[in-house]
């Protein structure tokens, strides 16, 4: 009872706090409504240097949410990717600030069309627990080339990856630029309910629903960076080596709590068992050992580890022929919070494995037997974040990117299209709606403010009242054919 009258403190606490920075950015937008490149290409060297110099308390900190991250794991996905995006933003910006120029019919002339990029005002970004510390900064980056103002909430699971990650910002930047906001689910529902002048939230499908739901409220535009079940296609004659290793990292890396990870495999049916065994090879080459192994993550909580094991209660329950991959044959279940990868084969549609998106280590293995089977498989189900195609046939290549809809997609690779600087990055129906990094992360935070200019010459009078002049069916006559 103490407990909860001390939590409900806090958060009114939180929520007032974030009431009040919110005003206070709007204030600040409205004194410097167009940051120049100058101060923009600084604000994001502040943030290289703050990353940089807290590199290490950082890793650390994402360590201890996790109870086991590998360090490696947050240099690779987390740390160089966010670097990266300010380096790429730094190079760029200039180039993307620059007006517009479009064309202007004849119609119309002597004038002049184009195009300039203004900063939208106040963004808000909501952070989920998987990706903390690059899902925070791969907006922020976005927002501040933008010229934005920025709110950022933290997620609830990640405490010690949040505070920290509060405590550098602020060592960095005014509260009226750049603010983190943490606290618990009913500070994150306040949070989405301000007034922004555009959100950004990545997560479950479930929720975005209620953050586009209470943005709605507000006319203010989103951005969902959500999930779905990405599938991963291994055609007829790939070697199955090739495409074992690259879908066994997609699926490991960070114990395969990656929105992008591939959620199931649709392999052909007289090559299951093949992927089987090499999937169960490459996998003991990448991790000989998981209970004491460092590379290997564990579950971000207890939440999500029963989560997870009620999936595979049932699937087991309802039919499936569960393969668990273990290399080393350890004991993993008294509270480590680590899963072996687990195969499911001889799936059904009413399994939970096959409808909920997974987002954990366990990979069902779904058989086809022409691939257009696997196209209409995909197809017939709610449009995926990403799609993975291995195979290296040209036409089979382009007939899958040609016949399927999903967020990206890799050919011959897993998860690497996300850590591309000059592909936008965005998800389609139920995976999502929008797109940033890169250039369409400064184009998605800015607002395109089109201007039609001209001089003393007004050409339009022509077409001013009285109607049925001379001048004016010369005009039709001339554009309308």
């Amino acid at each position: 009872m103490v407990a909860t009258v001390v939590q409900l403190t806090e958060s009114k606490k939180q929520i007032q706090h974030t009431h009040r920075v919110f005003d206070d950015q709007k204030k600040a937008f409205r004194n410097n409504p167009m940051p120049s490149l100058t101060e923009r290409q600084e604000n994001l060297k502040r943030l290289k240097r703050v990353l940089m110099t807290n590199q290490d308390k950082l890793l650390e900190a994402i360590d201890r949410d996790f109870s086991c991250r590998s360090k490696d794991e947050s240099l690779i996905a987390e740390v160089m990717p966010s670097i990266q995006g300010i380096n790429y933003a730094l190079k760029n910006l200039e180039s993307w600030m620059k007006p517009s120029k479009r064309h202007v019919s004849v119609l119309f002339q002597p004038a002049s069309n184009r195009v300039h990029y203004q900063p939208k005002g106040v963004v808000g970004v909501i952070v989920p627990w998987n990706y903390p510390l690059y899902l925070a900064v791969g907006p922020l980056v976005a927002s501040l080339a933008a010229g934005n103002r920025t709110m950022i909430k933290m997620s609830e699971f990640t405490p010690h990856t949040s505070a920290l990650f509060r405590e550098i910002i602020e060592s960095a930047f005014p509260e009226d630029l750049v603010s983190v906001i943490n606290g618990e689910a009913d500070v994150a529902a306040d949070f989405s309910s301000r007034p922004f002048d555009h959100l950004l939230f990545t997560g479950s499908t479930s929720v975005g629903k209620l953050v586009m739901r209470a943005a709605a409220e507000n006319l203010t535009p989103v951005t969902l960076e959500l999930g779905g079940k990405s599938p991963a296609v291994v055609s007829p004659d790939v070697p199955m080596e090739d495409a074992a290793q690259r879908i066994a990292f997609g699926k490991a890396l960070n114990a395969g709590q990656t929105c992008v990870a591939p959620d199931y495999v649709l392999c052909p049916a007289d090559r299951v068992q093949a992927f089987v065994d090499e999937y169960r090879n490459q996998f003991a080459k990448m991790y000989p050992s998981l209970r004491d192994n460092d590379d290997y993550t564990a579950i971000i909580n207890e939440r999500q580890y029963d989560r997870l094991q009620g999936y595979l209660e049932d699937a087991r329950n309802k039919g499936a022929e569960l393969i668990e991959i273990n290399p080393a044959q350890e004991n993993l279940k008294d509270g480590t919070r680590k899963m072996p990868i687990t195969l499911a084969l001889n799936t059904t549609p009413d399994m939970k494995i096959m409808q909920d998106e997974i987002f954990g280590p366990i990979l069902p293995v779904v058989s086809y037997g022409k691939l257009d089977e696997a196209i209409h498989y995909i197809n017939d189900r709610p449009r995926p974040l990403a799609l993975y195609f291995f195979g290296y046939d040209k036409s089979m290549q382009t007939h899958v990117v040609e016949n399927t809809h999903s967020g990206g997609m890799c050919i011959n690779d897993a998860l690497m299209h996300v850590a591309q600087d000059d592909l936008p990055f965005g998800g389609v129906g139920d995976s999502g709606m929008g797109h940033y990094h890169g250039k369409e992360g400064f184009l998605t935070f800015s607002h395109h403010r089109a201007i039609f200019s001209k001089q003393k010459f007004n050409s339009g009078k022509f077409v001013y009242a009285p109607h049925g002049t001379r001048a004016h069916k010369m005009v039709y006559k001339l554009f309308i054919r």
